[in-house]
């Protein structure tokens, strides 16, 4: 789980379900009596319906949601995503919630001709506050660019290499050949990057001396460098296919390894290449 792909919203729906927790050893309801001080009645853990349908419910909404949101890959549960599955869940938490605050005392009001019942108690309120906030933010995310930001701070990437320098393993990952290196090929000190390497011994060599010199290859215009995205963005398969095979996500660095016109061939941390259609707004490092 890859926590630096959270957002803001995340972070939002995450406070909300701590306070619905904390919420849940407060009073359920309380009871003015005449004459006497009031009657402050079990927490929300004494109440079966109250436990079910608000704070279980809402605190598994916000645990798929940031599940749903951390994974690399998207996970399906009863054919829903599982930050839809999750939104759903705050949204049914919320909804019990008001019930309950509107109607405290649920049937029992309505025993013999007094109309009299217990009130919400603060316990009851709080989570009420908590799941409508963790349900607005659950729907809110994908749609405000703010909480589409990332919850922690991008970090800065390494020092950039000098031009010419190749950095150690390759792009960015282990075992990667340089280009212009032959497979299994080492560059010698100092030799420029993307410089082709010298014949290895029992290659054929080069014409006599007076012979025409064979042309070398032009440089590359485009080096490799580090960005992040600004929002979550898929990548796409080289061939041309419309299905994703992965997903960018804020807050974490990507190598671009290629540029063709406007779109960027990205490496992700795993090793996957692909094209990276939309390049607005990205970070470079």
């Amino acid at each position: 789980m890859n926590i630096r792909s959270l957002t803001r919203g995340d972070g939002v729906v995450i406070g909300a379900a701590v306070v619905l927790f904390i919420a849940s050893f407060l009073d359920n309801y309380s009871y003015n009596v005449d004459g006497a001080s009031g009657i402050d009645m079990p927490n929300l853990w004494e109440s079966g319906p109250v436990l079910l349908g608000v704070v279980f419910a809402g605190i598994i909404g916000a645990a798929l949601v940031v599940l749903g949101r951390g994974l690399p890959q998207p996970r399906k549960v009863a054919g829903l995503e599982l930050v839809q599955a999750g939104t759903a869940f705050t949204v049914v938490a919320a909804l019990g919630a008001l019930g309950n605050v509107i109607d405290p005392a649920g049937g029992a009001n309505n025993i013999g001709s007094s109309n009299d019942g217990p009130d919400a108690g603060m316990g009851l309120i709080l989570a009420l506050i908590a799941t409508l906030v963790m349900a607005g933010a659950a729907i809110a995310t994908p749609l405000v660019p703010v909480l589409q930001a990332g919850l922690l701070p991008t970090p800065k990437p390494a020092a950039p290499q000098p031009y010419g320098a190749q950095p150690p393993g390759g792009y960015g990952y282990p075992g990667a050949p340089a280009a212009g290196v032959p497979y299994g090929a080492q560059p010698q000190p100092g030799q420029p990057f993307g410089q082709p390497q010298p014949a290895a011994q029992g290659a054929p060599q080069p014409a006599a001396q007076g012979a025409p010199a064979a042309a070398q290859p032009a440089a590359a215009d485009f080096s490799p460098f580090w960005f992040a995205v600004p929002v979550t963005r898929p990548l796409f398969a080289e061939d041309g296919s419309p299905t994703p095979i992965a997903e960018l996500a804020p807050g974490t660095w990507y190598l671009a390894v290629e540029q063709r016109g406007a779109q960027l061939i990205a490496q992700t941390q795993d090793g996957r290449r692909g094209v990276l259609q939309d390049t607005s707004g990205i970070q470079r490092g």
